[in-house]
């Protein structure tokens, strides 16, 4: 056990996750995903069309957005009402990436799929938290395009999820809240598919250098901390049959 870590947790132990899908009716797909206090709207949007660059190559496209809700965090945050800023931007590129990652766009014919990832409460980890919920609102999605004639088979490949791990008070940790991730030595996001791949990994250290081997037991922590993940998203979706 690491000190100080919120309700005892071990070191390889992440927080708690629910996946609770159909919360926004309107949407093709959606789910509300919470891992211990971070919570996150994810919500999956069919549109017929494509953008212009993208229409000579036949295929449909998958993209994403993302937002903090003015008091998802303990000071109101400004809404972002002139277009993404940086933080944001990259967040929501990579929430793209990880989704296409796992997606035969040639399937969807000319049709882009948004996923809006919406923070409703941040406590650490929002931008995995957003893509392992993401993954459940497009999969529903895909599903809903399936059902109404739009696709022949489903454009998903395999699961995709992403977790954090870190070094705090010199251990290896999984799943970091916001007051580890306050205070970590290395933070580091590993987003991954079920298969065992990677998609991205981003590490960070904010001290200290870290060494091979420390890297490679953060990895490892990952790739175990990204089952349980992959079993959460598995039982949402078998849910919502």
């Amino acid at each position: 056990m690491t000190a100080g870590r919120t309700g005892g947790r071990r070191a390889d132990q992440a927080r708690p996750i629910s996946i609770e899908t159909g919360v926004a009716p309107y949407a093709e797909g959606s789910c509300l995903i919470s891992t211990g206090e971070t919570r996150v709207l994810c919500a999956a949007s069919v549109t017929q069309g494509v953008e212009r660059w993208r229409e000579k190559s036949g295929a449909g496209w998958v993209t994403a957005e993302y937002a903090l809700l003015p008091r998802s965090t303990h000071t109101r945050t400004s809404r972002e009402r002139t277009g993404a800023k940086g933080r944001t931007q990259e967040i929501q590129r990579l929430i793209g990436r990880s989704l296409r990652s796992v997606t035969d766009m040639s399937r969807m014919g000319l049709y882009t799929i948004t996923v809006d990832c919406d923070v409703m409460q941040a406590d650490g980890g929002t931008r995995t938290a957003s893509i392992t919920g993401a993954y459940v609102a497009l999969g529903l999605a895909c599903r809903w395009m399936l059902a109404e004639g739009i696709v022949e088979s489903s454009p998903l490949l395999e699961p995709v999820a992403a977790v954090s791990v870190g070094i705090v008070d010199a251990a290896a940790v999984l799943d970091l809240d916001y007051g580890e991730d306050s205070r970590a030595q290395v933070d580091m996001n590993v987003v991954g598919t079920r298969r065992g791949a990677l998609v991205e990994v981003q590490g960070t250290a904010e001290g200290d250098p870290f060494s091979r081997e420390q890297l490679d037991a953060l990895l490892d922590l990952a790739t175990a901390g990204l089952e349980t993940l992959f079993a959460a998203q598995a039982r949402a979706l078998d849910s919502a049959r």
